[in-house]
């Protein structure tokens, strides 16, 4: 944690929160909303990321990435860039839900197709994490993912969430039933791993 003394430390503590080991969080741009927009529309992608594959229409695309990343409210949102040289766009990852009085909210994360398992995803999700525990003051982040997406799972173990229940065969795709993992963080939790990474 840092102790923001004079405008250098309150410069440095804002350049450097929203910035991981391989990727920054960073306002929406509107040139990125087409990119963004055509992963939307992806009914491979769909399958992970809603409970039924129906893609929206580009205009709904936009309109709903563009209101998630206003910022505007309790619901926050930023585009994922890698670091690495050039700092391409590699997805898109939302805090939303914000419950004030019980310090918590949940976080969801789309990676481009072309971009995944590449290590962004952990990234974000360990950089967005931070963000809530230290910006907002949040005691308690979760989320939800089908079990049959180890590769999200592995993710999310690696931000510090763990499994803390199943919603029984409650995605249905394929003729086939899935559980939901049910995942979270608490701020506790989140600064034990913090002190022992130190």
């Amino acid at each position: 944690m840092t102790e923001l003394s004079d405008g250098a430390s309150a410069l440095s503590y804002g350049d450097s929160l929203l910035v991981g080991e391989r990727v920054r969080l960073r306002p929406l741009l509107e040139d990125d909303l087409p990119t963004l927009a055509r992963w939307e529309m992806d009914p491979g992608r769909s399958v992970t990321l809603m409970d039924r594959v129906a893609p929206p229409s580009e205009a709904a695309a936009k309109e709903r990435l563009a209101k998630w990343s206003a910022n505007e409210g309790d619901d926050l949102g930023f585009a994922i860039v890698a670091l690495a040289d050039p700092q391409v766009l590699v997805g898109h990852i939302a805090i939303f839900g914000i419950r004030a009085k019980d310090r918590l909210a949940t976080i969801g994360i789309a990676i481009g197709r072309e971009y995944m398992g590449q290590g962004y995803g952990s990234d974000a999700m360990r950089t967005i994490v931070s963000y809530g525990f230290r910006e907002l003051a949040l005691h308690r982040i979760q989320l939800s993912v089908a079990a049959f997406n180890p590769a999200g799972i592995r993710a999310y173990e690696k931000a510090g969430f763990v499994e803390e229940g199943r919603r029984r065969e409650a995605v249905w795709h394929d003729g086939r039933w899935y559980d939901e993992i049910l995942m979270s963080v608490l701020d506790r939790e989140w600064a034990a791993r913090q002190d022992a990474s130190q």
